[in-house]
């Protein structure tokens, strides 16, 4: 009875947190029954994922910028005005693809922070600001593209960033080793995050969750990461879109959570007067999270480009909205100060389940729209819920 109490007590207290975990399981499972398995087959994942990194890094990068209250909408066309630079870079200019990726993520920051100074020291609303960046990049898109519309690229390399896959080494029952490995290297890296939190929390006299849920919770995550690295294995292996798409994720993760900057700029988003009052930069604050922003936007273009191995006229359309949505449906909140990078991602994967799951069962796209508008809603429904309950 105690265990079953633990348990409550531990979603109710982190509904915000487990909930879209727990919606991101239901999609996966009505999917999987009603497309009679397909959905969770190797191939499907795997594509579902590699559709989901560009939109992803988005995300992780909108997340902050909402949590100290702005909104960016100049990403997407950021992202494919940056792509077809990159594309005119290796094409025409023949410069390597291992040069042409860091001037690129270079001009992301740069574009980045320029917005932010328009936002911080001049004032402009970021809803504004950003507006006139989507029409400046969307121009500035077109300009590069309108001699030729579509700028091919025969780059292998570069090509192989959002179409490759890392090497097997070799195959063990038909899956691929090297993936296995990487997957269970997750899987201790996670137990072991898991038991360094809990020990902290212990040694400074914090509450924490009974042994047992504990122990489920570690298992039951752990079986996840587990399955999921064997479905993926039993394809072509994680591909180098999912590798990136990993790596931003620890990283910010890390950087939010564990740095003076992080927990600076959940100050700003909770409250900005009461930090400038405690003695945070707010400027330099916003200046950080918008280029982060122009980072992320840059990385998205290299993602997306490399995958399409061409950059067009309409690159990047949508990519803004779906980044927000992205996150909202995550569990950043609109009122600012709340939301995490790995929420993001479950949810840009949870919006990319939808769009895969529908177009499996032959869901028209008018339709389509109509739901993931709905699921966008009922997140931010959600939000202010559950707000309302612990104001």
């Amino acid at each position: 009875m105690n265990f079953v109490n633990d348990a409550k007590s531990l979603i109710k207290v982190n509904i915000r947190e487990y909930g879209m975990y727990i919606a991101l399981f239901v999609i996966v499972l009505t999917f999987q029954i009603m497309t009679g398995g397909l959905f969770m087959s190797s191939r499907n994942i795997s594509n579902l994922l590699d559709a989901t990194g560009y939109i992803a890094v988005l995300a992780v990068g909108m997340t902050l910028v909402i949590v100290i209250r702005h909104i960016d909408l100049s990403v997407g066309f950021a992202a494919g005005f940056m792509g077809a630079v990159a594309a005119i870079l290796l094409t025409q200019a023949g410069v390597p693809f291992y040069v042409v990726i860091p001037i690129i993520l270079v001009i992301g920051i740069v574009i980045g922070m320029f917005s932010g100074v328009l936002v911080a020291s001049i004032g402009i609303p970021s809803f504004v600001a950003s507006l006139a960046g989507m029409l400046v990049f969307r121009g500035a898109l077109l300009n590069v593209t309108e001699k030729t519309g579509t700028i091919s690229i025969k780059d292998e390399s570069f090509n192989a960033i959002g179409n490759g896959y890392i090497p097997a080494i070799t195959k063990v029952f038909g899956l691929n080793l090297l993936s296995l490995i990487l997957g269970l290297c997750m899987i201790l890296f996670y137990i072991y995050s898991e038991f360094s939190k809990r020990k902290n929390k212990l040694q400074y006299n914090f509450e924490v969750v009974s042994k047992s849920i504990f122990a489920l919770k570690v298992v039951f995550v752990s079986v996840i990461i587990a399955y999921f690295t064997w479905i993926i294995a039993g394809y072509n292996g994680f591909s180098w879109t999912v590798i990136i798409m990993l790596a931003v994720v620890v990283i910010y993760h890390f950087i939010t959570t564990k740095t003076v900057l992080g927990r600076h700029i959940y100050a700003v988003g909770s409250n900005p007067e009461a930090a400038h009052l405690s003695g945070i930069n707010v400027k330099k604050i916003t200046y950080i999270v918008f280029g982060s922003m122009g980072l992320m936007s840059a990385l998205s273009g290299i993602l997306f480009t490399s995958r399409m191995q061409s950059a067009s006229t309409t690159a990047g359309t949508l990519f803004e909205l779906d980044a927000i949505a992205a996150a909202y449906v995550g569990g950043v909140s609109a009122a600012g100060g709340v939301g995490k990078v790995t929420g993001s991602i479950i949810g840009a994967i949870v919006m990319a389940s939808l769009t895969s799951g529908m177009n499996l069962l032959g869901v028209g796209i008018s339709y389509q729209y109509m739901i993931r508008g709905g699921v966008l809603a009922a997140a931010v429904i959600f939000d202010v819920m559950t707000r309302r309950k612990r104001s």
